[in-house]
């Protein structure tokens, strides 16, 4: 069999799961119900999927304009309530379709800042107080080592500190709703609430411990640049960001296909992160991880061994 992993992610009050070039945003409504709805992906070609690098380069685009167009999806359920909605809905169709531009605009502008944000709080900050301490260091090697260290603290306070807040919370407990339904599927255990409740929720393809090999072979890649200007030196680092992502793509995507006992210690560091980016979801939150699956993939048919039905490229 030819499968190589449904993939998805925790979005508000829901999961996105995503087979081969379709992807399925199930959502919580305030009113206890699920609401699935499904999406084609266009202009994914094939022929990328099996350039080693490339496709890892690739792959992270899309998963991020993917990722974040189901967030803003499972975000505008819960925009207005109660007046608000009404008033909306007997709006006029030029008016909503002002309306939805704005929101647009205001989306927007919300990822801008926050991609700026996390530029100047992941990247930025450990470089310029690795800059400060190279003053008093002469390897620069050692410099930059220490600039890699203080990347991955930074990285980890941050889900450390935003995990308190009750919202990521829910959002976690979702992503454990995420993990815990793939790893019921591909341990052959039939797609039920019970199955689901007692699968790890850590998962070796996780986006995790994705992010975290990124930050680790970052370390290494990043001792080797040499330039006179941190100016330079900063934009260099933004740009190898696709190559890094690259590698660490071919990392997971062999981590999720073996179980070689180096390939598995390499791969603990970001299982031991998934416990702060997951937590145990309730039942309910595991409908809809259940809901998100079946509205992609035909597990029965994977369980049987169908080929011709599962193979995801």
């Amino acid at each position: 069999m030819r499968y190589s992993g449904i993939g998805g992610q925790a979005i508000m009050e829901g999961v996105m799961m995503r087979n081969g070039n379709s992807y399925a945003v199930a959502v919580r409504l305030p009113d206890q119900s699920i609401h699935v709805d499904v999406h084609q992906v266009k202009g994914i070609h094939e022929g990328i999927q099996k350039i080693p690098i490339v496709r890892g380069v690739y792959t992270f685009f899309w998963s991020l304009i993917i990722g974040l167009g189901s967030l803003m999806e499972s975000a505008s359920y819960f925009e207005e309530e109660g007046d608000a909605k009404v008033d909306k809905q007997n709006l006029s169709e030029e008016e909503q379709k002002k309306l939805e531009r704005k929101e647009k605009a205001e989306m927007g502008g919300t990822l801008l800042l926050s991609f700026v944000l996390a530029l100047g709080i992941f990247m930025a900050l450990p470089y310029g107080i690795s800059a400060l301490l190279g003053r008093f260091i002469a390897n620069p090697m050692l410099t930059a080592f220490i600039e890699g260290v203080l990347r991955v603290v930074i990285f980890i306070l941050y889900i450390a500190i935003i995990s308190k807040t009750d919202d990521i919370k829910r959002t976690f407990m979702y992503h454990g709703a995420e993990h815990k339904c793939i790893n019921c599927i591909e341990s052959g255990l039939e797609l039920t609430v019970e199955n689901v409740r007692k699968s790890t929720r850590l998962h070796k393809r996780c986006g995790t411990s994705f992010l975290f090999i990124v930050l680790l072979i970052s370390i290494f890649i990043f001792m080797f640049i040499r330039m006179d200007s941190h100016l330079l030196q900063l934009v260099l680092r933004l740009l190898l960001v696709p190559v890094i992502a690259g590698i660490s793509y071919e990392f997971i995507r062999l981590a999720g296909r073996t179980e070689n006992k180096l390939i598995n210690a390499l791969s603990q560091p970001g299982l031991w992160m998934q416990k702060l980016t997951t937590k145990e979801p309730d039942d309910d939150m595991i409908k809809v991880g259940i809901a998100s699956v079946e509205a992609v993939f035909d597990w029965k048919s994977f369980l049987e061994g169908d080929e011709a039905r599962c193979s995801i490229s």
